[in-house]
This record gives structure tokens, sequence and C-alpha cells, in this order.
């Protein structure tokens, strides 16, 4: 399995109209992109640990998309669904981070060894 794994601040002039578009284009996306196996989105939690005070960026959301492999990641890139959501996107950030990563269920086999 594939994430396509984003983080991101929104731009702090963001009104409501622009933010329910960026929503309403991330639906869309979902419903018209079969590649995309699952989509969740969902907002940063701190609750006092050290390590979030190690944090140099602050990023509040994260988007997180799952594609059975990369071929899917590609197809779902290439999709002019996602040229309209990437065009929402970008003009809705105001700092983001973007990766991919070939994921696998946690197992001792699975481990790095070392």
């Amino acid at each position: 399995m594939l994430a396509h794994i984003v983080l991101f601040r929104p731009r702090g002039d963001l009104n409501d109209a622009d933010r329910d578009a960026l929503i309403e284009a991330l639906t869309k996306a979902f419903d018209e992109i079969p590649s995309i196996r699952r989509a969740r989105i969902g907002r940063r939690v701190t609750h006092g640990r050290p390590y979030e005070q190690l944090m140099r960026t602050d990023y509040p959301y994260l988007a997180l998309l799952e594609f059975d492999n990369l071929s899917g990641l590609q197809s779902y890139l290439a999709h002019p669904t996602h040229e309209q959501l990437a065009t929402r996107f970008f003009a809705a950030f105001e700092e983001a981070l973007m990766y991919d990563y070939d994921m696998a269920d946690l197992t001792r086999s699975a481990l790095p060894s070392g």
C-alpha cells in the first residue's frame, strides 16, 4: 500500500468559501478517482508531550490518501480531477509538506534488521 501524506497549514486569510471549495475538491477527487482506496483528513492534537515542543513548524492538518501501489498513486496525480484539487490546495495553504510512502503492516519480519 502506498500512502500520500500531506501536512499543511492553511493561509491565515482563507475564508469559509475557499475552505469549503477545497473540501469539495477533495471529496470530488475521492468520488471520481478510482485508484484512491481510502482518504482521511485530520486535525493535529496536542496534549502536552515534550516532543510537541520539538516541532519547528506547526502543521495543524493532515490529508492521508492510500493507494494499492505506485501505479495507483501516479494515476491519481495525473487525473484531471486531481489537477483541480491541486489548484485549490496550492492557493489555500501557507506551508505544506507532501510525501509518499510505501507502507507495510507492522510485523516482526517487516522490521529492519540490525
